[in-house]
């Protein structure tokens, strides 16, 4: 764990500042739900907040308590600008590095004269002046939980903020099954469920939203399922085309790839979906066990992200990252192979 510079952090937030928090680029349960409850948190303390993300999220997350209030910068790039501009310090959360937020974002911050502060639970993190940085836990909405308990502020969180850490933890956790979820973060959601947040309904509006479409398209997703039994690992692969096919919307693939990972004997599970807007695959990994998807992400698809759960990226043609990608295997055997008591 990282924390550096809590005790001046407490002190310049002692008085009420302009703050602006801070996702990243397509932002997901955890970003969203972090971002909301450190506002929703930081107004009850009387400070002037601003949430901006770098593009919008999708719509299975829209419902969350303040996310009509957040700006995008890709959209709302006036309003964005402004705040940024006028605030007295920015909080960056659940990601680890400024290129999170895209190039365009990414210019203006690294343009911005006052300090950041940084809650994150990713691997590698950029220096800044304020950090809390924990790769051990689960989520960022726990580290959001734990910083106001640090401020010995827990009386302070109310139905709003418990809503949006229980969803952003639950997500994180992958319904709370991922190895990162301990007895810790049972304990907090615990107390989450007391001050308000209703876990059945968060569920719902999560995970029992989907389109008629979307479903095809996981149909779709999982016709295409490739297995390396030799390997332990299985992948999915999405063209642009099977993704117009079936009207794809922005989070329509969010949790496809652990399909491929719950597969009796597979340890190892990724997916590629190409964006022929950006000119890219775009590629999520999943692991089980002590083999490193952020390790591998970092040295062959300039990604990375946790031990289990990253992501990363090609240049490539989608028939071509994937023949990358199986011609890497061999390399791997040996780790893949004692990765995980299955």
């Amino acid at each position: 764990m990282i924390l550096k510079g809590f005790e001046d952090l407490k002190s310049f937030l002692a008085e009420p500042k302009k703050v602006v928090i801070i996702g990243h680029r397509n932002p997901d349960g955890d970003a969203v739900g972090s971002t909301l409850a450190l506002k929703h948190y930081l107004d009850k303390k009387e400070h002037q907040t601003t949430v901006i993300m770098p593009n919008d999220s999708p719509d299975f997350l829209h419902w969350i308590p303040g996310s009509k209030e957040i700006y995008k910068f890709d959209k709302q790039n006036r309003q964005a600008q402004r705040a940024i501009s006028s605030s007295d310090i920015i909080f960056l959360l659940d990601f680890n590095a400024l290129h999170r937020v895209g190039s365009d974002m990414q210019n203006t911050l690294e343009k911005y004269s006052n300090d950041f502060v940084m809650i994150d639970h990713h691997q590698q993190p950029d220096d800044v002046t304020y950090m809390y940085s924990d790769t051990e836990i689960c989520s960022t909405c726990q580290m959001v939980y734990q910083f106001i308990e640090m401020n010995n502020d827990l009386n302070l969180i109310d139905h709003d903020i418990a809503t949006c850490l229980y969803t952003g933890i639950m997500t994180d956790t992958g319904s709370f099954r991922f190895r990162s979820t301990t007895s810790k973060t049972h304990r907090i959601i615990a107390d989450l469920i007391d001050k308000g947040a209703k876990n059945d309904r968060i569920h719902n509006n999560i995970y029992d939203a989907n389109s008629y479409n979307r479903l095809l398209l996981l149909g779709q997703a999982l016709s295409n399922l490739q297995i390396l039994p030799s390997y332990k690992t299985a992948y999915i692969t999405l063209s642009d085309d099977e993704k117009k096919r079936f009207d794809f919307q922005k989070g329509d693939t969010e949790g496809v790839v652990n399909y491929a990972l719950s597969l009796k004997g597979i340890i190892f599970a990724a997916i590629f979906i190409e964006d022929k807007e950006q000119g890219i695959i775009k590629i999520s990994f999943r692991s089980k066990g002590n083999f490193s998807v952020n390790q591998f992400a970092r040295n062959h698809f300039e990604g990375g992200g946790h031990d289990n759960a990253a992501g990363g990226k090609s240049d490539l043609s989608l028939s071509n990252t994937v023949t990358k990608f199986t011609s890497l295997l061999n390399q791997y055997q040996q780790e893949l192979e004692t990765s995980y008591e299955i």
